[in-house]
C-alpha cells in the first residue's frame, strides 16, 4: 500500500473546481462501473486510483463524493466540437430519410442542474441520440455530480457547448425540424407523424424554460399534455423527465 503525497491529494481535491478542471483540460471519475466505462472508451485516461492500493484514508481525501468509491480516475477533457455534425446535417437527404436513418439530437438551454444533466445524458444513451448541443449557460457535463448521474454514459455521448442560435438556425437550413417544448404547444401524442420523427428537440431551464431568443427559431412547438386533459396538476415537469418523454415518442 502506497498513500499519497499531499501534494497529490491537494492536485486531486482541485479538479472538484471547474477552473482546476479547465486549466488541467482534466475531470474525475469515481465509482467501478464509471471507471470501467472510462477505460473501455477512446477516453485518455491518466491515472486510476484504488483504495486497495492506497488506502482507505487517502480515497476519502481525495473523494468528490459524500461515501467514497473504491476507484477514482483522472481523465482527460475531450475536444468535441460542432463543426463535424454541421457538416453531416447539411449534407443529409431526403434519401437517408427514406431509407429509415432519423438522426435525432437534443439542445439544451439553461439546464442547471447536475442531475438534471446526468440523466439527460443517460436518457439519450438509451435512445440512441446522436449528440446533445449545451448552451454556455448549461451545467459543466465534467462537474463530478454530472459524471456520477451519467453511470458512465458521459463515454458514449458527445455533449458540446456552443451557441444554440447557430445551431438551430444550421437545422432549419438544411431542412430539418426544430422542435421545443411549450405549454401552447400542440400534444405530442397527436401531432408527431412517424416521418417527422427526427431533427433537433430543444430543451429549456428548469426554471424559465426556452428562452425568448431560441423560440422564435422553433419551427414545431410541442405540448407533453397532463392526464386526463384539462386537470389541474403541477406547473411543468421535471426537464429530464419530459426529456426521457419526449426521446420516446419519438423512438416510438
Amino acid at each position: 500500500m502506497t498513500p499519497l503525497s499531499a501534494n497529490k491529494i491537494k492536485f486531486i481535491r482541485s479538479l472538484s473546481q471547474k477552473k482546476f478542471r479547465d486549466q488541467h483540460n482534466l475531470f474525475i471519475a469515481e465509482g467501478e462501473k464509471i471507471v470501467a466505462e472510462a477505460l473501455s472508451s477512446g477516453y485518455n485516461v491518466k491515472e486510476v486510483y484504488h483504495e486497495k492500493e492506497i488506502g482507505r484514508e487517502c480515497m476519502e481525501r481525495i473523494t468528490c463524493l459524500s461515501s467514497p468509491s473504491p476507484v477514482l480516475a483522472i481523465i482527460e477533457k475531450p475536444n468535441f466540437t460542432p463543426d463535424e455534425i454541421f457538416s453531416s446535417i447539411e449534407n443529409f437527404s431526403s434519401v437517408d430519410s427514406l431509407s429509415g436513418r432519423k438522426p435525432l439530437y437534443l439542445a439544451l438551454d439553461g439546464v442547471k442542474d447536475p442531475g438534471n444533466l446526468g440523466t439527460i445524458i443517460r436518457v439519450a444513451d438509451w435512445f440512441g441520440i446522436d449528440a446533445i448541443f449545451a448552451s454556455p449557460g448549461t451545467v459543466e457535463v465534467w462537474n463530478p455530480k454530472v459524471v456520477q448521474a451519467t453511470m458512465g454514459a458521459i463515454f458514449r455521448k458527445q455533449i458540446i457547448y456552443t451557441n444554440l442560435d447557430r445551431v438551430c438556425n444550421c437545422f432549419s437550413a438544411a431542412g430539418f425540424p426544430v422542435y421545443g417544448t411549450f405549454l401552447d404547444g400542440r400534444n405530442l401524442y397527436e401531432n408527431l407523424p412517424a416521418e417527422s420523427k427526427y431533427g433537433l428537440v430543444v430543451m429549456g431551464s428548469e426554471s424559465f424554460g426556452i428562452s425568448p431568443a431560441l423560440e422564435s427559431l422553433i419551427t414545431n412547438k410541442l405540448l407533453i399534455p397532463p392526464y386526463p386533459a384539462g386537470s389541474v396538476t403541477s406547473e411543468s415537469l421535471n426537464v429530464a423527465i419530459a426529456t426521457a418523454i419526449i426521446c420516446a415518442e419519438f423512438r416510438r
